[in-house]
């Protein structure tokens, strides 16, 4: 029988990537929906290649340029839309649609799916508490796609939590590792999107700069696992083959390695073991000869301090910090801020009292937490720009 199943974001890096493992064994799927925001071009190929029964497309006038190229699939203007129509459970549904405006048709998708995936990091950051709601009351199963996330998941199963001595994530590092501090401060945009071993979206390739993407990876696994922050370490591993190490209380440690490809991780979300092989580069077993593990230098990477405001518990300051640094990334790839701002002003929006009041504050729904979001990126803005002058 034909797997169902859905692909939310399918013209970003993680749905492309998707739609490539689909298309290698497509006699195994039933490609029930595909869905983009903006990239035609792209969404276009996939409807020829996959034959999707569904596609959400937002922007409006795609919506009509497709309605009318493609009357033998049904297309429509919003997720909305097609929930309305589509009311049967599928097997397996990826969230890969970026930041928050993922949020929501990632709650929407647990209810008619068996299995979810989720890449969306701001949804688990922001609202892990409403996704847990979902998950337990349409009885579906979470699968986490990170790399990190997904290696730390895949070495737990069939562990109790109360084993864990510590859980390490691994960082690259990124583009400015051996930089010297006076230099990163310099950075530009076109030096702060290279990544050294990930091809990855311009945003979270400065993420990976600056290091926020390890502070939004602890957060998440924090949630994900449901384990105290003293719990977590975060190391430097230049070469990016591990991706997660875990410490148990029988003496034992147990670590996962595979090559830097997000292929893999989605692959094994995807399959229960049913297909023997994936199509990837063969690890070169000689390159374990020269892995390396360092401590993070908080002054060559201020951010990882972040993690010392985190309330214990989920709260709409995860909000406050994931809206503040979108649009803070937003104004340097803008060429509005220095690189180094980045981090400045983040740490004077986080102590404002007008947000740390929200660290008492739990999230209760989406509105809620797209209200918030839309006022913090206003306020980062108006901030920001007086701080030029």
């Amino acid at each position: 029988m034909k797997k169902k199943i859905a692909i939310l974001g399918s013209t970003g890096s993680i749905g492309k990537t998707t739609v490539k493992i689909i298309n290698e064994n497509k006699k195994n799927f039933d490609v029930i929906l595909l869905s983009t925001n903006n990239n035609l071009k792209e969404v276009k190929k996939q409807i020829r290649i996959l034959k999707p029964k569904n596609l959400v497309i937002k922007n409006k006038n795609h919506y009509l340029n497709l309605k009318n190229k493609f009357k033998k699939i049904n297309i429509f203007n919003s997720f909305d839309q097609f929930f309305k129509k589509y009311n049967t459970k599928i097997d397996y549904a990826i969230s890969a649609i970026s930041g928050l405006p993922g949020l929501q048709p990632t709650l929407d998708i647990i209810k008619y799916t068996k299995n979810v995936a989720i890449a969306n990091k701001e949804s688990i950051i922001c609202a892990w508490n409403l996704i847990e709601r979902e998950l337990k009351k349409n009885n579906t199963k979470f699968i986490p796609v990170d790399s990190e996330h997904f290696s730390i998941w895949y070495l737990l199963k069939n562990k109790k939590k109360q084993t864990i001595e510590k859980i390490i994530i691994t960082a690259s590092g990124g583009p400015f590792l051996n930089w010297k501090i006076n230099k990163i401060k310099k950075a530009t945009p076109k030096f702060a999107i290279k990544h050294p071993n990930w091809s990855m979206g311009k945003k979270i390739s400065v993420d990976s700069a600056t290091m926020m993407n390890k502070v939004f990876e602890l957060i998440e696994a924090q949630r994900i696992f449901d384990l105290d922050k003293s719990k977590f370490k975060i190391l430097i591993h230049p070469q990016s083959l591990v991706h997660a190490i875990v410490k148990f209380d029988n003496g034992l440690t147990k670590l996962l390695i595979h090559d830097t490809n997000m292929k893999i991780p989605i692959f094994n979300t995807i399959y229960d073991n049913t297909v023997k092989k994936i199509n990837s580069n063969k690890l070169n077993i000689e390159q374990l000869n020269n892995l390396t593990f360092k401590n993070i230098s908080s002054k060559k990477f201020p951010s990882i301090n972040i993690l010392n405001y985190l309330p214990k518990k989920i709260s709409l300051f995860e909000t406050v910090i994931v809206s503040c640094n979108d649009e803070l990334v937003d104004l340097f790839l803008k060429n509005k801020i220095s690189f180094w701002s980045i981090h400045l002003i983040l740490k004077k929006l986080l102590h404002l009292k007008e947000f740390t009041k929200y660290k008492r504050i739990s999230p209760y729904n989406t509105r809620q937490i797209y209200k918030l979001s839309e006022y913090v990126r206003l306020k980062t803005r108006t901030l920001s720009i007086r701080s030029l002058k």
